[in-house]
């Protein structure tokens, strides 16, 4: 499994973004598949995730009714719509794949696959 994702950029508060995560996922089986972020020093926290087949949605508190997180199952490509960004939404976003799903969706140490990140900034 492969995951490439795209997307970031430079936008100022209350300006959105659309991120995209590119994935090569084997063929009938299932996954739950998560956005995470790392801001400057501090540690890697959930976002937001979905399973690949139902499309059941999990988001952290501070993005709900701002983010929201879709997929294309034909496009195997997995989404991350951030609408009234903020400056603290400011990280490096990585996705990442969970192929077990033995660990809750928000839980970075369940996934299995993790894509390179990308740059997210907010300005004041």
């Amino acid at each position: 499994v492969q995951l490439q994702a795209s997307g970031g950029g430079l936008v100022q508060a209350g300006g959105s973004l659309r991120l995209s995560c590119a994935a090569s996922l084997r063929t009938g089986r299932n996954y739950v598949m998560g956005w995470f972020r790392q801001a400057p020093g501090k540690e890697r926290e959930f976002v937001a995730a979905i399973t690949w087949r139902g499309g059941s949605t999990y988001y952290t508190d501070s993005v709900k009714g701002r983010f929201t997180i879709s997929r294309d199952n034909a496009k195997n490509t997995m989404y991350l719509q951030m609408n009234d960004l903020k400056p603290e939404d400011t990280a490096v976003y990585y996705c990442a794949a969970d192929a077990t799903m033995k660990r809750s969706s928000n839980d970075a140490a369940g996934y299995d696959y993790w894509g390179q990140g990308t740059q997210v900034t907010v300005s004041s």
